[in-house]
């Protein structure tokens, strides 16, 4: 038998879409395995970057890099991670479930253990970059394993399970990385990392996904294309990564980066848009549905940045600790779960709006609540705000996947298409909400310092007795009378400069509120309009047999 003939499949078990597995039917204790595999293998994939982003200072100092050096880590394993949907899901389909599993985990074992011996910043970004590539395939790996979990009815339920773990990795990254720093230093990381990567191998050994079809899928002409789009959102992802921290209209490479970026992305979707069988289909990603969709995503993600670039930066700035932040951490993974597990409770594919504009009106509000913080606020204060962001963070999730899937069962060839849209601008807005909040907090630093440094004047009383305060404080250490006072003006520079940060940091949590406000109108209206416009039209029947996720792939 011809390995790319369609097998006999029961009504039940049937992949609806090339690549995935069939879903035969399970016994209970084998489904709390796929479950538990899925976890394992999605918070693996998560934790590949998460750990890398949550100890970046420390990794900096480690290695002996500057700030702009040391970006090039997590924008190294973005750069080839955010593409190579374009190559994986035409993988599954043309060489099955199996290899699909076992080369790319093994692969990501043996990069991760590579990490061990990383010595400079050069082979750190080298390896970074193959990480990225290798671990594009686990959230799809985890998703696939969290829907052999459930039984048809709940298929839904699991894809927003199976896309929703691996979110969790960022808060639970912080809250391990200070005992893993202790274990082994900056290799205590790896070593967790590897360790979670050959778990995670033993697993999908042990407990083998079900086949599915495969078929022919790959043509010459798709690497001509890979290699203009990879290499043309590598650009842009290294444009956003480092953009605020060379800042954009110094460094000359930026510039040039993001001309290439355009001049790459537009000569492939070219390419695309006129091949008989093209890799994406350019006409569907162009359609005012989905362009709606990726830009509802992309929106969500920056607002979802207030939790990196705000909560986070904010506290460092107050010189926090991670130690003492680790119950904000703890807090943020709660809201998570709790986000998670109320979507995949509340999921319904006829009302997908409400989910999103809830997501919106809970960060909105957590954003509000923010902007309110003074030189006095610690970790505790933020606790109810960060949930609310933590909640909505993950409660949005299964909505939009499950809204952007129904074109995709209608035509499996746009499943490539749509895949590369939700990982893309996933990982973009993330990119843009980071790079456009990190250079209004510098942009607004520097007003608020202007401001501030015009009314620190000695002619001011109540500076005069600051100073006399700031300058006795130094009395038992410091004789001289000049070097006392010298000191005491550093210390009001210093005060200056922090309650300038914070000012600043209040405008960025508004701004944050002000976008999650305005998407959430923007996508109210639009629900509206949909139910005024729809209305006139007599629903159609409403068939069981048809299940929108019951075969989704995403990579």
């Amino acid at each position: 038998m011809n390995e790319y003939t369609p097998r006999h499949w029961a009504p039940h078990e049937r992949p609806v879409l090339p690549g995935s597995p069939s879903t035969p039917l399970h016994s209970t204790g084998k489904r709390w395995a796929f479950a538990i595999v899925g976890v394992i293998v999605a918070l693996t994939g998560g934790l590949g970057n998460a750990l890398v982003v949550a100890n970046l200072p420390y990794l900096q100092g480690a290695l002996g890099a500057t700030t702009a050096e040391i970006a090039w880590l997590p924008a190294a394993y973005v750069m080839t991670n955010v593409s190579m949907n374009l190559l994986l899901v035409k993988f599954r389909q043309q060489f099955g479930l199996r290899a699909f599993t076992e080369v790319f985990l093994v692969l990501y074992a043996l990069v991760t253990f590579a990490h061990l011996f990383v010595n400079d910043l050069g082979s750190a970004v080298a390896v970074r970059a193959a990480h990225g590539m290798v671990g594009a395939a686990l959230s799809s790996l985890g998703l696939y394993y969290m829907i052999q979990a459930f039984p048809q009815k709940w298929r839904m339920k699991a894809l927003v399970l199976g896309l929703g773990t691996s979110q969790l990795a960022i808060p639970l990254a912080r809250l391990v990385s200070e005992d893993l720093l202790q274990i082994a230093e900056w290799r205590g990381l790896y070593l967790f990392e590897l360790g979670m990567a050959l778990l995670s191998l033993g697993c999908v050994l042990l407990l083998k996904l079900p086949p599915g079809d495969r078929f022919k899928a790959f043509e010459t002409l798709d690497f001509l294309t890979f290699g203009l789009l990879a290499s043309g959102f590598a650009l842009l992802c290294a444009v956003l990564s480092l953009g605020r921290i060379d800042w954009w209209l110094e460094a000359p490479w930026i510039g040039i980066a993001s001309a290439a970026s355009i001049a790459l992305v537009f000569a492939g979707l070219a390419i695309e848009h006129n091949r008989t069988n093209p890799l994406l289909i350019t006409r569907w990603l162009g359609s005012g549905r989905i362009l709606r969709l990726g830009l509802a995503v992309m929106l969500i993600r920056i607002v979802l940045s207030e939790q990196s670039i705000g909560a986070v930066g904010f506290l460092q700035v107050l010189n926090m600790s991670s130690q003492q932040m680790h119950s904000l951490y703890l807090v943020m993974l709660l809201g998570s779960v709790v986000g998670l597990a109320a979507s995949a409770l509340t999921i319904d594919p006829q009302h997908l709006f409400k989910p999103v504009i809830i997501s919106l009106a809970t960060m909105a509000v957590g954003a509000w609540m923010d902007s309110s913080s003074t030189n006095l606020t610690r970790p505790e204060n933020m606790y109810l705000s960060q949930f609310l962001l933590a909640f909505g963070g993950t409660f949005f999730l299964g909505p939009t996947l499950v809204q952007g899937m129904s074109g995709v069962i209608g035509n499996p060839r746009n499943l490539v298409s749509f895949s590369v849209l939700f990982g893309i601008t996933q990982s973009l807005g993330g990119l843009i909400g980071s790079a456009a909040l990190g250079t209004l907090q510098v942009v607004r630093e520097k007003f608020h310092s202007s401001h501030i440094v015009e009314h620190l004047t000695l002619i001011n009383a109540q500076v005069q007795s600051s100073l006399q305060i700031a300058s006795g404080s130094y009395a038992s250490a410091i004789a001289d009378p000049s070097l006392r006072t010298n000191q005491g003006i550093r210390t009001l520079a210093a005060a200056a400069t922090r309650e300038a940060n914070v000012l600043a940091y209040n405008d960025v949590f508004m701004m944050i509120a002000l976008i999650a406000v305005l998407t959430l109108i923007w996508i109210f209206l639009r629900s509206l309009w949909l139910k005024m416009t729809t209305e006139k039209i007599a629903p159609a029947p409403t068939t069981t047999s048809s299940d929108p996720s019951s075969g989704a792939e995403l990579s």
